[in-house]
């Protein structure tokens, strides 16, 4: 398996991980380690990093559209107020992926995500206060030297846990920052390691 960067056809370097995959492929390229700021994006990304347990992420990336219509675009506010009968709706989707304890975990965590957003400035700046409020930039040449977890991925899992949220070990935690730029562990020969350095996500549009 292929562990440092590789040339591709369009002429540019890449981290191995996406392959040939055009849906991953341009996952990698323009979301993958841009730091992501907004509150609602980062709840969501978080619910689905958890989904990803035990699974391949190009797996929930495949079905994440169904995933936000499912979910109510990840709004917190409305998935706080999910019913058993919702519920039972969710484990009947078969465009999602239907585990009960994730689900019900997605509650949970939709509610401890309101309180931090009641009682403070925000569920971004509650997280990127872990790492001083910058993208942690990391220098690695192969896959093989990114670790699964880190010491600051351990302390915010412990933090996040004990205000209830779920399916927020210290792997799916340094996953999720990964994902969204706190981050940067893209190699330093893809063209995204410098490249994510200046770039902000810009906000989604929710879905009506």
């Amino acid at each position: 398996m292929t562990r440092t960067a590789r040339l591709h056809p369009d002429g540019l370097t890449r981290c191995p991980w996406p392959g040939e995959d055009p849906l991953y492929v341009a996952y990698h390229d323009t979301e993958w380690g841009v730091p992501e700021l907004d509150d609602r994006a980062l709840y969501e990304k978080l619910i689905l990093d958890g989904f990803q347990a035990g699974l391949s992420w190009i797996t929930i990336l495949r079905k994440r559209d169904n995933f936000r219509k499912a979910f109510d675009d990840f709004q917190p506010e409305k998935i706080v107020r999910y019913t058993s009968k919702k519920i039972h709706a969710l484990m009947n989707d078969v465009g999602i992926v239907r585990n009960r304890a994730k689900i019900e975990g997605t509650i949970a965590s939709a509610k401890s995500y309101l309180k931090i957003m009641d009682e403070g400035p925000g569920f971004s700046k509650f997280l990127w206060d872990f790492v001083d409020g910058k993208p942690k930039v990391n220098t690695f040449k192969t896959t093989a030297s990114v670790p699964a977890s880190t010491p600051i991925s351990i302390k915010l899992s412990k933090e996040l846990s004990s205000r209830g949220f779920k399916f927020v070990g210290p792997t799916i935690v340094y996953a999720f920052m990964q994902a969204t730029g706190m981050v940067n562990d893209h190699l330093v020969t893809c063209f995204c390691h410098e490249s994510c350095a200046g770039k902000r996500r810009t906000p989604r549009l929710k879905v009506k």
